[in-house]
């Protein structure tokens, strides 16, 4: 008998994220008071000029029509403005495609770029839907494994050794997620010339490019090696940094070629984005970095209470995160123990303890390559963060 369901969708995991976000929110439903880190999503409001913009948007006619598949030509001009201000990255507005989001914009870009069989090299840990992209794209995931004694960073000597003929593509995150790490200068131009050397494209997800702490700061790899700029896709979007998720408004930039194979398929898929999310984005993108500042102070800040109340637990060790919003502990210590009269063999198991004894969600470390750890996002509210790890430390003390 035939599948009902093609093996190309069937082979698809469900989104962890998404999945320990349904199930706190289920249990919220039910009058629990569950505290959810899984979700990477702001607790602040989008500011206010932006859902202004869009308030203005929905009430003219002409955002009531189609529009070009490639995005609002005001919106990639101020993408390709905003590029060059923020990174130091100059491209043409032409190079740029609006996409649902920038979850689209990675599946796109490895759609543009993979052929059947391609290798992609995916550091991890990894967020859970790089290696779904690369083989929807007919791409097979080239995983290599850091930890938290390396500060989860690929090395070129790694790199070296997991390139074979096959190898099209290397998956470059910085910030990262979920590990919070960030490249420093020197390790992302000696990444980019690796590429360069081995002619291996790079897709390198920007997001969280204005998310960083301390003394880390953002490098774009084709400000610093020119020279990969023609093997190189960039993608980033509106949602973490203007607090925008659910605006779902991303983009992708690349070369001339492969951003016109691009444009060509959003325009079958897709169409254009939501013209009244695209005139936010363009409020976000123009309306300054005042907003975006005071909230990277507040991430700064909850970051660093959660990592201190973490390595309190004993049995916990977590790296202080260099970047984007979340803590990635080492829970090994907690596994294959007593823990309220439970045991956890995986942090997945441990995952639907901790939410079921101390009503606290998290994602647990297989969903992102990395078994062991687990992620614990910080753009929640601070008497939240409090509470929620102070019921972690509490039941594991039992």
């Amino acid at each position: 008998m035939k599948s009902r369901v093609s093996a190309r969708l069937a082979s698809i995991a469900e989104s962890a994220t998404l999945a320990v976000d349904a199930k706190a929110k289920a249990l919220q439903a039910k009058g629990e008071h569950v505290i959810g880190f899984g979700a990477g999503e702001p607790d602040f409001p989008t500011p206010e000029h932006i859902v202004e913009a869009a308030v203005k948007a929905a009430r003219d006619p002409r955002a009531h029509r189609y529009t070009p598949a490639a995005g609002l030509p005001a919106l990639r001009d101020a993408i390709a403005a905003k590029t060059k201000r923020d990174s130091g990255f100059g491209c043409a507005s032409s190079q740029v495609l609006v996409t649902v989001g920038g979850k689209y914009a990675v599946f796109v870009a490895f759609a543009a770029l993979c052929d059947p069989g391609d290798e992609v090299i995916c550091p991890a840990p990894y967020w859970t839907t790089y290696p779904e992209a690369i083989a929807l794209a007919g791409g097979i995931p080239k995983v290599i494994d850091t930890t938290e004694e390396t500060e989860f960073k690929v090395t070129v000597e790694q790199l070296e050794r997991a390139k074979t003929p096959r190898t099209k593509v290397l998956l470059f995150v910085s910030p990262d997620n979920p590990s919070g790490a960030v490249y420093s200068r020197e390790e992302t131009v000696a990444i980019g010339r690796w590429a360069v050397e081995n002619d291996v494209w790079v897709v390198t997800d920007e997001i969280y490019e204005h998310l960083t702490y301390g003394g880390h700061e953002f490098h774009s790899m084709p400000t610093l090696v020119p020279e990969i700029a023609d093997r190189c896709v960039i993608v980033n979007g509106v949602a973490k940094t203007y607090a925008m998720t659910g605006w779902r408004v991303g983009w992708m930039i690349g070369p001339p070629d492969v951003m016109k194979a691009a444009i060509n398929f959003q325009s079958h898929t897709t169409s254009n984005v939501s013209n009244v999310a695209q005139y936010a984005a363009l409020a976000a993108l123009t309306g300054g970095l005042d907003d975006v500042s005071r909230m990277r102070t507040a991430f700064e800040r909850r970051g660093s209470l959660m990592h201190r109340m973490l390595i309190e637990i004993p049995g916990v060790t977590c790296m202080k995160p260099q970047g984007a919003f979340y803590c990635f502990p080492n829970f090994s210590g907690l596994l294959h123990r007593d823990i309220a009269g439970l045991t956890a063999a995986n942090t997945m198991q441990l995952a639907d303890m901790v939410l079921e004894q101390a009503r606290v969600a998290f994602v647990p470390g297989e969903a992102f390559g990395a078994p062991r750890y687990a992620r614990f996002s910080f753009a929640l509210g601070d008497e939240d963060l409090r509470e929620g790890i102070s019921r972690l430390a509490s039941l594991v003390a039992r």
